[in-house]
């Protein structure tokens, strides 16, 4: 029997997310499919997969991340899904530990991807809200305002990675 769960994550709570729908595996709900606030279990065997997210450095059909998705599939891992750039995986946990990056170094270079991600979006929303609430339009100052939202919401989100990196990078520095 298949469940639908409507459910929002930012993209900085990619851990959160994994950590719910590992949660959800230990309850014997699995992923079988995503989309935008859109999470599709069915049921099975509590505890039968782990779940990883990624964003990948291409879209999903880019022939890079092609060769990357069949070389994690000749390892066990299925990918349940996809929204833009993000990835959902599974693997079946008697096949092992399941790690998408091997050292601090790849996930470092993934919270740079999520930053990279939201630089340009959130530069566009606050040059648009500033000009919109430049203007003398009452409905414009509506748009800029919430554009400003975004933008720093984007910001925070952007802060949230930032702190990760760090802590990473710190961790990095007592193995060196």
């Amino acid at each position: 029997m298949k469940k639908t769960i409507v459910k929002l994550y930012w993209a900085w709570q990619f851990d959160k997310e994994e950590k719910w729908l590992n949660e959800c595996s230990a309850k014997g709900l699995h992923l079988c499919d995503v989309g935008v606030f859109r999470y599709t279990f069915e049921e099975g065997t509590p505890g039968a997969y782990s779940h990883k997210l990624e964003l990948l450095e291409n879209w999903p059909t880019h022939p890079e991340s092609v060769a990357y998705i069949r070389f994690l599939e000749d390892t066990g891992v299925e990918m349940v899904g996809s929204i833009l750039r993000w990835v959902y995986f599974r693997k079946k946990t008697v096949d092992g530990p399941f790690d998408l990056f091997s050292d601090l170094d790849s996930r470092i270079k993934h919270l740079n991807r999520i930053i990279f991600l939201f630089l340009p979006i959130m530069f566009l929303e606050f040059s648009a809200g500033l000009s919109n609430l430049l203007m003398h339009n009452s409905s414009n100052r509506f748009v800029g305002v919430l554009a400003l939202s975004v933008g720093c919401l984007l910001a925070y989100g952007s802060y949230v990675i930032h702190k990760k990196k760090q802590k990473l990078k710190k961790e990095r520095m007592i193995y060196e």
